[in-house]
């Protein structure tokens, strides 16, 4: 992949985070807590294809995008094992609200879910920028 079109591949998987952190936010004010969970891990995937794209580097599986996180970006120490751990819970809680019998919904898990997507995200976009993968937002 040429320089030009990662560039725009970092751009785009950046932009569905941000749209899945705004839904996110939508559904969490009207109390669809199970749609706004799921938004939230959404978010956090996408900005971490975006990272791995860095590396030239993707999964089919989510479980394989976060062990290649882990691998690529924990290990080494480039984020912290609090980041993995970020992404590790926004997963299993997205596969229980999904996929669980009477899981039990509300507002703080929500809540919660929503703050830890957009502290990741934000640690994602500035090491992007750090790196020259992107620009400044207010570039």
């Amino acid at each position: 992949m040429k320089q030009k079109q990662l560039i725009s591949m970092i751009a785009y998987r950046m932009q569905q985070a941000d749209d899945s952190l705004n839904e996110a936010h939508i559904l969490h004010r009207e109390r669809a807590y199970r749609g706004a969970i799921n938004r939230a891990y959404y978010a956090m995937f996408y900005a971490l294809l975006a990272l791995l794209a860095t590396k030239h580097l993707g999964s089919s599986k989510h479980s394989g995008v976060i062990a290649l996180f882990d691998r690529e970006f924990v290990k080494p120490g480039i984020f912290s094992k609090n980041m993995s751990k970020s992404i590790r819970i926004a997963f299993e809680n997205r596969q229980d609200h999904d996929y669980g019998e009477f899981v039990e919904l509300d507002d703080e898990n929500s809540d919660e879910m929503i703050q830890m997507a957009e502290r990741f995200i934000t640690s994602i976009r500035d090491y992007l920028v750090k790196e020259g993968f992107m620009n400044t937002v207010d570039e």
